[in-house]
């Protein structure tokens, strides 16, 4: 039987008619939307660029910088000593020196920038920079900060239960090691801000940022002003994805200062290749796990190492870290845990948050587990995974001791089983790979299940300012940014939902510090949830005083229930439009703007032994994959995909199922293409999409089935939807778990189908790189050959 002959799934990827459009769609498509370095910028506007360190480690002894300066078009080459505040920017440590003074911390680390008429003079004149580096010894991966005992910060314990007694009576015990490497942003927009200070000396800030307040913050800091006399612009970005989380600070920092010091403005615009070398990536981890289970499959006890590549300086990595320790359970139950978790610190751009924020690493280990498990066993690893899920009331409670709530894992699988017609492939496959000598086949199906909310309590908060004119148009401001993921467009849509207005009377404004202070990042998935609650609070404001003047102007009692419906408020014979209220509103003197307030409730976290509930509720997905390999090669194809995931009532079906396809791909580039290489001085080799894969339209497979799991209201969240944003990341862990299965079948024709085996310890176990570049495929497929030819 060919896999050709297998009907597709019948339930087609699901966009309701009634869905709206990204609000700047047009913009993109023609390319007439304005990012950061493309808006109307002063006349004499300088260009900043870096001078560059040529080694990973090393003490500065000098910089030498008047031959740059001299050169006709520069008006500034900045260095450590023309900070006028403080020279750092760490989020969480004070560890991020803006500008080096004595120690050179990573290779490309920049020393200085040099600001002139234009970038071709000021690249110029960067090359007219003279340093002096005494090199020193470079930490440049996990193994080798172990080895020196290099880590940043004290190690984090998180245990549950007796884990070593557990370990000890299991029946039966695994131990491994999972590795993943780091992944680019590879955002579509670089790293750019720009500034300029006008009269009164009010620092303005454009920047590329995913959190303009902490951008505020630093940049106040380093100029060693009050943040009041900051403000800080977005836009729009064009791609973010965590790496403008907390690293647009820098260069947003150092276009300040070159326009404070100037008072001309300044601009950075990174190429590509600047970019990937001073940024930092998706931490690359090192785990290593001993399980305990019994003879059906089910988890006893784990104990886990945790290590995270963290680079330099801290930046979110122990936030970063902690996510990827309570994501170790994914959607299983661990009734004893005993897991450690340190950040390495190495010669390398700092590390940072990056879409999943540490929780893809420790899904990933959770699913290499449950992978060794079923092979082990010789069962099939998709029984495994379900025996092993959240269920009863006994088996509810995650390791770091939140109840789980709502248990919808079950459902999303039994249904996606159902409709990718799992069951029937998987034996169409064992048939193909017992007769097929080249290339085998591989199906795996993965869950995820994954906490929304921020690790830290504070930053669960959001702002809103609406505000109403007399015409009936609304203007709509909130703290969250937009990088393509289409928060305006929901917030817009919000709005409308809440006033009972169309959304074309909506106006979404750029996100700025002047309009709404202290905003959390837009970032952990958590953008709808929180600036949606507040947007709908600043509506609901004015509602209340528009349906009080109403009630006067027909005389009716005080809680006499009025709305909105398409923009008309009725009542027996009484009618009248939105904008003729609003009128009536400003005629009485009655104001039409208004703040709106969210904190999300019931959240608690004890960091000393993180445990608590850090988040308010879970998302689930789960995903199919089918792929194919070649023998000779390496390379694989993916042949399908069924996407099936939790978005509660999603405010934009359309919006919501570009994310789920859309963090799928960035997960399959992660974890099959995407490699990072630093040579042995710890300069970055890979900066450019000539040496660095990322996904295109070509590695997404035709058949290609996306669905939301219906009846799916989330209490408690803006009109009962589901954070979307990340969680869908990790349903690609499916194709690497497709992908073992189709090199073990390289070993063992009776292996790696899903079938029953009896045998127990089977060592046609694969350990699989991550990514599992065709490389690194053809090394693992070459392993199963000549373990077969031994066997034989």
């Amino acid at each position: 039987m060919s896999l050709e002959k297998i009907a597709p799934a019948k339930l087609a990827t699901k966009a309701p008619a009634q869905t709206l459009s990204h609000e700047s769609a047009w913009l993109h498509v023609t390319g007439a939307a304005r990012y950061t370095d493309e808006l109307a910028m002063p006349a004499g506007t300088l260009s900043l660029w870096p001078v560059l360190a040529d080694c990973a480690h090393g003490s500065l002894l000098s910089l030498e910088l008047d031959e740059a300066r001299a050169m006709p078009g520069v008006h500034l080459v900045l260095s450590a000593a023309d900070i006028p505040g403080i020279n750092n920017i760490g989020p969480i440590v004070p560890d991020e020196v803006l500008l080096p003074t004595t120690q050179i911390d990573y290779h490309g680390q920049a020393l200085a920038w040099v600001a002139a008429e234009s970038d071709v003079l000021a690249e110029a004149a960067a090359k007219r920079v003279r340093f002096q580096i005494r090199p020193l010894s470079p930490v440049l991966d996990i193994d080798a900060a172990v080895s020196a005992n290099s880590f940043h910060l004290a190690p984090k314990q998180l245990n549950r239960g007796t884990a070593e007694t557990a370990l000890q009576q299991a029946e039966y015990r695994l131990s491994g090691r999972t590795e993943n490497g780091p992944q680019d942003h590879f955002y579509l927009e670089t790293q750019c801000s720009w500034a300029q200070v006008d009269g009164d000396g009010l620092v303005l800030v454009h920047a590329s940022t995913q959190h303009p307040s902490e951008t505020q913050h630093m940049v106040a800091q380093v100029l060693g002003l009050p943040s009041a006399q900051v403000v800080v612009r977005c836009v729009r970005m064009g791609g973010g994805f965590g790496g403008k989380e907390t690293q647009a600070n820098a260069f947003a920092a150092l276009v300040a200062l070159a326009a404070w010091k100037t008072g001309r403005a300044a601009r950075i615009k990174l190429k590509r290749e600047h970019d990937m070398i001073l940024t930092g990536k998706r931490h690359g981890f090192r785990t290593d796990w001993e399980v305990g289970f019994d003879a059906e499959g089910r988890i006893a006890a784990l104990r886990a190492d945790v290590i995270a590549d963290a680079g330099w300086s801290a930046d979110l990595s122990p936030p970063v870290l902690l996510r990827a320790m309570v994501h170790l359970d994914n959607a299983y139950y661990l009734p004893h845990v005993a897991i450690q978790g340190r950040l390495a610190k190495t010669h390398k751009a700092s590390n940072t948050a990056f879409r999943g924020f540490g929780g893809p690493q420790g899904v990933l280990v959770a699913e290499e587990i449950l992978s060794a498990i079923a092979h082990f066993l010789q069962r099939p690893a998709h029984v495994v995974r379900a025996l092993n899920f959240y269920s009863d009331p006994d088996r509810s409670v995650t390791h770091y001791l939140q109840p789980v709530g709502e248990l919808r894992m079950a459902r999303i699988w039994e249904t996606l089983l159902r409709t990718s017609d799992y069951q029937a492939r998987l034996q169409a496959i064992h048939g193909i790979n017992a007769v097929q000598v080249h290339h085998k086949s591989g199906i795996a199906i993965t869950p995820v299940k994954f906490g929304i909310s921020f690790n830290k309590v504070e930053y669960n908060q959001a702002g809103a300012l609406v505000l109403i004119y007399r015409d009936g148009s609304v203007q709509l401001n909130h703290g969250g940014t937009e990088m393509g993921q289409g928060l305006h467009t929901k917030m817009r849509i919000v709005a409308a939902r809440s006033l009972g207005i169309t959304v074309e009377q909506i106006r979404v404004m750029t996100t700025g510090t002047d309009k709404v202070p202290n905003t959390s990042a837009t970032a952990a998935s958590s953008g709808a949830d929180l600036n949606g609650q507040a947007v709908k609070q600043a509506c609901e404001q004015l509602l209340e005083r528009i349906f009080a003047q109403l009630r006067r102007t027909w005389s009716l009692a005080d809680d006499t229930p009025l709305h909105f419906e398409a923009g008309t408020c009725s009542y027996g014979a009484q009618q009248i439009g939105f904008a003729q209220s609003v009128e009536l509103c400003y005629s009485a003197r009655i104001s039409l703007s208004a703040c709106g307030y969210y904190a999300t409730p019931g959240l608690s976290f004890d960091l000393q032994s993180n445990t608590g509930h850090p988040f308010y509720y879970f998302s689930y997905g789960a995903a199919v994959s089918e792929v194919e390999v070649d023998g000779f090669t390496g390379e694989w194809k993916l042949k399908r995909v069924d996407l099936l995931h939790d978005v509660g009532d999603s405010l934009n079906p359309l919006i919501d199922i570009g994310q789920i396809e859309g963090g799928f791909v960035q997960g399959l580039g992660w974890l099959t293409m995407e490699e990072l290489v630093w040579n042995s001085k710890g300069k970055l080799l890979t900066t450019a999409p000539s040496t660095y894969k990322i996904p295109t339209a070509s590695e997404v497979p035709e058949a290609f089935y996306t669905n939301v799991l219906d009846h799916a209201t989330q209490p408690g969240v803006i009109y009962g939807s589901k954070a979307v944003g990340e969680p869908p990341l990790m349903l690609a862990i499916s194709v690497r778990e497709a992908l073992r299965c189709a090199i073990i079948a390289f070993g063992d024709k009776s292996r790696g189908s899903g079938t029953e085996d009896k045998s127990r310890g089977s060592e046609t176990w694969v350990e699989l790189a991550a990514p599992a570049t065709p490389e690194a495929i053809l090394r693992a497929v070459r392993l199963q050959q000549a373990g077969a030819a031994a066997n034989n």
